[in-house]
């Protein structure tokens, strides 16, 4: 067996019954399908705690018996009256009435005697056989009180008059008048009998307690409860009334959902209660013995919404239940935890507050399936739902389940099956798993690379730039001498006490919007800083770097960068490093080569045409006239001029000719490459191609 269990402001409240509220089939349909109940986990696992405890269409008022031995409950429909004994835990009788029942009251210790006010203006009474006797009202009555002395009944209702009925006499007596004026329908709607020195007080429409001492039959005072401002006091009017055992203490419950309290000595109130809702308030109980907190006693109240706990001393919250069905009214069993709540649903409701007291006698049980459940708890109702916003239900295109049984409705949003939610994110995202797989990558080497072991150097506090200029230059300079495995450490002019106070007295902070310093420095670097800052005092050499063109080709600064693994390999590399970068700016340097224009030695005679613009036969005789020369220039340039010679054998020759020009004339005479020749057997001519395993710039 399982309990549902809310834990509202850590206070643990199981619901024994009425979790389902009303059912949504007949009895007769339910007992014709109980066979396939059986597959049914929450009705298997049930606890009725009485059985029958229930009424076809609603139940309206509930109480408990002076000897603790019985409930007795009125409900509708058809009006009725039910009685439950707890020693058997089910229903002992019930007995149909004529109309509706408003209040009523138990007169003897068990069940056998109760009045009851009906909704047609009668007043019943019940004895152990049936009806006893009925009698009516001039108005409608609203709510019943017995005073035990005088044996006088005292009916309020919907006028200034509270009618006496003397039960000792069987006759009525002279009303008693109240100052409330009957002509705009205000009546009075609650009254109650201080158990201690028996001042009746009743609560009426026009927001008054009026107090009266029925040994003289005269009002005694009056009190007029006072709101804030916020709250419009012109439909102020009172609902409920209760009075503490110790005769002093007294709690008003309003239209508008507030709860004052009182001690009789005082007209103003102690402090305000909101139950939030701008319900009237229905209930008020004291509840006397609760276990922890040094035993203080509590109030518990209730409007049509909620019922809420708190304490008597200083109104502190102390747990709230909030049923699924409308409240008529709550009876809390004495000396206990247990409470029954009569409300428009078919079951009335029990819940068990251990925190409130124990359980009681007929019902011990519930102390050890409690200890139970806290040992091993039950799954939540809502574990395997997840809670959406509408705005998440459009981004996952499940706007037309909204109304359906799949959404459960629950504050700015809705409870959705687990399962449905995780596949309708698969379709709404498919490559949810790939990003998060990335994400997760990309955190696992941010993770990594900041456990690497890195260089840092302090900085002091002032001249900052200045003092990272320093050390990057005395590590430069520490290389160069000692090698480039060694470390970058703090030293020179920053250690030195003559030079102390430059970085750490602010007053010689170098400023660089002066003009003194622009003199002194009129060109800034451009060049990118080959460290980063770590922190607010600490900077780090960057391993790598890249040229303003955006080369892999590493700058001078990276000349000072960290060594962590002292190798061979390591210095291999940075020579061959050392090496690319000279090759590099080598070829740099190299200047551009230029057409020379040759005049004739006749200046008077006209400049010949360019090289590009003579025919190809005037530039064969030209070279073939030229003698061998090489000249060289001021500049470092080298220009040599030969001439081409015969090849000999035919196509043999041509080849020898090619492969001789591609090495330099060693073989087969001088020819050009650029020149070609027949084959031995006559066949058509074709152009040799250059072997593409010879560089012959390398070569040269």
């Amino acid at each position: 067996m399982s309990l549902q269990v809310q834990n509202a402001n850590n206070v643990k409240i199981y619901t024994v019954s009425g979790s389902k509220g009303s059912r949504s089939i007949p009895d007769w349909l339910a007992r014709r399908n109980k066979k396939a109940w059986k597959n049914d986990l929450e009705w298997r696992h049930r606890i009725e705690l009485i059985q029958d405890f229930e009424f076809p269409e609603a139940s309206l008022k509930i109480r408990t018996t002076r000897d603790g031995k019985y409930v007795m409950a009125t409900g509708v429909y058809k009006p009725q009256m039910r009685v439950y004994e707890y020693s058997e835990m089910s229903m002992k009788f019930d007995r149909h009435t004529d109309a509706e029942n408003v209040d009523f009251q138990i007169l003897s210790d068990d069940w056998t005697k109760t009045v009851h006010l009906q909704s047609d203006r009668s007043i019943e009474f019940q004895a152990q056989g049936g009806l006893h006797f009925k009698t009516r009202i001039p108005k409608f009555g609203r709510s019943l009180t017995y005073h035990y002395p005088s044996c006088d009944l005292l009916v309020t209702g919907s006028s200034n008059e509270i009618y006496r009925l003397n039960l000792e006499q069987g006759r009525f007596l002279n009303s008693l008048v109240t100052d409330i004026d009957p002509t705009g329908g205000n009546g009075v709607n609650c009254g109650e009998i201080n158990p201690a020195h028996l001042l009746y007080g009743c609560g009426t429409d026009a927001g008054t307690v009026e107090f009266w001492d029925l040994r003289v039959r005269g009002r005694v005072g009056i009190l007029a409860p006072s709101l804030p401002e916020s709250v419009l006091s012109n439909s102020l009017s009172i609902s409920a009334l209760k009075f503490r055992e110790d005769g002093l203490s007294m709690a008003v419950g309003t239209s508008t959902g507030h709860v004052l309290m009182y001690d009789l000595r005082s007209n103003v109130p102690i402090y305000v209660k909101d139950h939030q809702y701008g319900f009237p308030i229905k209930s008020l109980t004291f509840h006397e013995g609760t276990q922890g907190e040094d035993g203080r006693s509590k109030i518990v109240s209730a409007d049509c919404k909620i019922i809420k706990i708190w304490d008597r001393e200083n109104g502190k919250n102390f747990t709230s239940i909030e049923p699924t069905n409308d409240i008529n009214d709550v009876c809390v069993v004495d000396n206990s935890g247990l409470m029954f709540v009569a409300n428009e649903g078919i079951q009335m409701q029990s819940y068990y507050i251990p925190s409130l007291g124990p359980a009681p006698k007929w019902c011990s049980f519930l102390d050890n399936l409690t200890e139970e459940l806290e040992e091993n708890p039950v799954q939540n109702i809502y574990d395997d739902y997840k809670f959406v916003t509408r705005k998440e239900l459009s981004s996952l295109a499940l706007d037309h389940l909204v109304g359906s049984a799949v959404l459960k409705p629950y504050m700015h949003g809705f409870f959705i099956d687990l399962r449905l939610y995780e596949k309708a994110k698969a379709i709404a995202n498919p490559f949810a798993y790939t990003d998060y797989r990335e994400r997760e990558a990309k955190e696992k080497l941010a993770k990594e690379s900041g456990s690497r072991i890195r260089a840092t150097m302090k900085l002091p506090k002032v001249n900052k730039q200045l003092a990272t200029k320093m050390m990057l230059d005395e590590a430069k300079a520490r290389r160069k001498a000692g090698g480039s495995d060694a470390p970058v450490t703090e030293g020179g002019a920053l250690k030195d006490n003559r030079f102390a106070d430059l970085f750490t007295n602010p007053d010689f902070q170098v400023d660089e919007g002066t003009n003194e310093f622009k003199l002194l420095n009129p060109v800034q670097s451009t060049k990118k800083p080959s460290y980063r800052i770590v922190g607010d005092d600490e900077i780090e050499e960057a391993s790598e770097a890249s040229n303003s063109d955006g080369s892999d080709v590493d700058s001078d600064e990276d000349l000072i960068r960290v060594s962590t693994y002292k190798s061979g390999n390591n210095k291999k590399k940075s020579d061959q490093i050392t090496s690319i970068r000279s090759g590099i700016k080598d070829r740099k340097r190299i200047p551009k080569m230029e057409a020379l224009k040759q005049q004739q030695s006749n200046s008077s005679a006209p400049v010949l045409k360019s090289q590009a613009q003579r025919s190809f036969a005037d530039r064969v005789a030209k070279d073939r006239n030229t003698a061998n020369t090489i000249s060289r220039s001021s500049s470092g340039g080298m220009e040599m001029t030969f001439n081409v010679g015969g090849g000999g054998r035919g196509g043999r020759g041509a080849r020898g000719g090619a492969r001789g020009g591609s090495r330099g004339g060693s073989r087969g005479g001088s020819s050009s490459s650029l020149r070609t020749g027949s084959s031995g057997s006559g066949g058509p001519e074709r152009r040799e191609r250059r072997s593409a395993g010879r560089n012959t710039i390398r070569n040269l």
